[in-house]
């Protein structure tokens, strides 16, 4: 992040002053080196442990840093926590008492630097960039939860910084470290699928409020929230009840929607065994809200009730590929290999048991279909008979722990350093191109409330004040390498946001 008079070396959103101090203390942002440092600098494992600060820890945090103490190996020590909400971070202070807590991760970095190796991000989307690029600008290991960023541009940047500065990055997206996708892969290599020749994702989000205006309440900020921190990149806003610590999910300027939410999970299955890069074009349409007769309400800041978008690929072996993603309640059509009376959601995308729907993907191949829930887990087969007496030899190492190996692999990976171990979800060649993608549905969504003002004449109401949505009902053509939008410039706008004044610009 580059701010006006600052160097563009310096950590997003660290100040001029402070980058100096470090620079002459021979603590520069590029020459880090911890005196228990890992990565292949001197200690042998498996004695090393890997330091983790973690930024975030309510919520979906606190599960990270659980999931990380959980390794067999006994190698990680959560070391510092930072949290701009003292009510989400008390848990996990009264379980980590020795490790120094800060509200402004900034602060941690510049006096703490020298005392971690590696970093976990689990906190709003809108500030997942600028908290990962200052990370691995320290050259430190990066675990950051999905997706990845809230913009495209974002992802990009972040996917160019973990090859300049040559750290270990996992996104989180656990399921990608679950035995299904290996049976999924195995079965696909086995070609009792067929050519794939359409992908299915859907899931249940939203399930926090969408679809509504703008709220034009302001209550006091809660005791012990530092709302400013708290908004971070976000533009300059007031308070808003019930924000915090859910309901941010819903609203462009700080969350990235059902999308963002679980589209790593469900989409990752197909971008990663059938190897997809940057779509060619997408298209969809969302549900509408009116607020009187044939008024059309407008809430440009909130993410649509439900949506469905189409992803138009071309495979490696040249044929073509349609995915399909879905949310709010809409779902694929019923397959027909299913009984009448089998809970198509239970079959295809729930625990087994535990009545947790979230979602699902369907492969629809010319032999046979496949589906299995989020992240690949519970894979089976369409008809259910060919499950029967199946017998496909397991070719690819499972991933101790499954999906809470996901957080060990990538503490393994840290000991050994940077290219001596494999990850599920490295930025690298994975987690950033599948964020840009499913960033690019919301780059249609947003699309969809694109307006202009006309007069025209109803046949039964008369002469009437109306709109034109000229992002809607179009296919956009998608220039992936470059970030843009062909055919709609408007769509553009949604490529990259403008950073809050003194958060800067985020540049490698």
């Amino acid at each position: 992040m580059k701010k006006t008079g600052q160097n563009k070396n310096h950590p997003p959103g660290m100040s001029r002053r402070k980058f100096v101090g470090m620079t002459a203390s021979g603590a520069t942002a590029f020459t880090v080196v911890p005196n228990f440092a890992v990565s292949g600098l001197g200690h042998v494992p498996p004695s090393d442990k890997l330091h983790i600060a973690a930024v975030g820890c309510g919520g979906e945090a606190a599960s990270d840093i659980h999931a990380f103490m959980k390794t067999p190996r006994d190698n990680v020590v959560i070391s510092h926590l930072c949290d701009v909400d003292d009510r989400q971070a008390a848990p996990i202070r009264k379980e980590f008492p020795k490790a120094p807590y800060y509200h402004d991760w900034r602060e941690m970095f510049d006096k703490e630097h020298e005392h971690f190796d590696a970093v976990t991000v689990a906190i709003p989307d809108h500030n997942h960039a600028v908290v990962g690029l200052s990370a691995m600008q320290l050259h430190k290991h990066l675990y950051l939860q999905k997706p990845l960023t809230h913009d495209i541009y974002e992802a990009r940047i972040l996917t160019e910084a973990a090859k300049k500065y040559k750290v270990v990055t996992q996104m989180g997206d656990q399921g990608a470290s679950c035995d299904g996708m290996r049976t999924l892969r195995e079965w696909l290599e086995a070609d009792i699928l067929g050519d794939i020749e359409k992908v299915y994702c859907w899931t249940d989000r939203p399930v926090w409020p969408q679809g509504i205006p703008w709220p034009d309440k302001h209550p006091p900020v809660p005791r012990g929230l530092d709302w400013d921190l708290w908004l971070g990149t976000a533009e300059e806003t007031e308070y808003i009840d019930n924000m915090v610590p859910f309901n941010w999910r819903g609203w462009w300027k700080f969350g990235t929607g059902a999308l963002g939410d679980m589209g790593c999970h469900i989409m990752g299955p197909p971008f990663k065994l059938l190897g997809l890069g940057y779509p060619e074009e997408i298209s969809g349409s969302a549900s509408t809200v009116y607020n009187g007769i044939f008024s059309e309400a407008q809430y440009p800041e909130s993410g649509p009730v439900s949506s469905s978008i189409r992803f138009t690929y071309t495979l490696k072996n040249g044929k073509p590929l349609q995915l399909y993603w879905m949310d709010g309640g809409i779902t694929p059509e019923r397959p027909e290999e299913l009984d009448p009376d089998k809970n198509m959601n239970e079959i295809m995308g729930d625990w087994p048991g535990l009545n947790d729907y979230e979602g699902a993907t369907l492969f629809v191949g010319s032999k046979a279909k496949a589906a299995c829930g989020w992240g690949g887990r519970n894979p089976i087969l369409l008809p259910l008979s060919l499950n029967k007496d199946l017998h496909i030899p397991e070719k690819y190492p499972r991933v101790e722990g499954g999906m809470d190996g996901h957080y060990w692999q990538f503490v393994d990976a840290c000991i050994a350093g940077y290219g001596n171990a494999e990850v599920d979800s490295p930025f690298e060649g994975y987690a950033g191109p599948l964020t840009e993608t499913v960033l690019m549905g919301n780059l249609l969504l947003r699309s969809f409330n694109i307006r202009k003002q006309i007069k025209r004449t109803d046949p039964v109401y008369g002469n009437m004040v109306g709109f034109v949505y000229p992002g809607r009902y179009l296919s956009f053509k998608w220039d992936g390498e470059n970030m843009r939008i062909t055919n709609f410039e408007q769509a553009n706008q949604f490529v990259k946001r403008e950073y809050r004044k003194g958060w800067g610009t985020l540049e490698l």
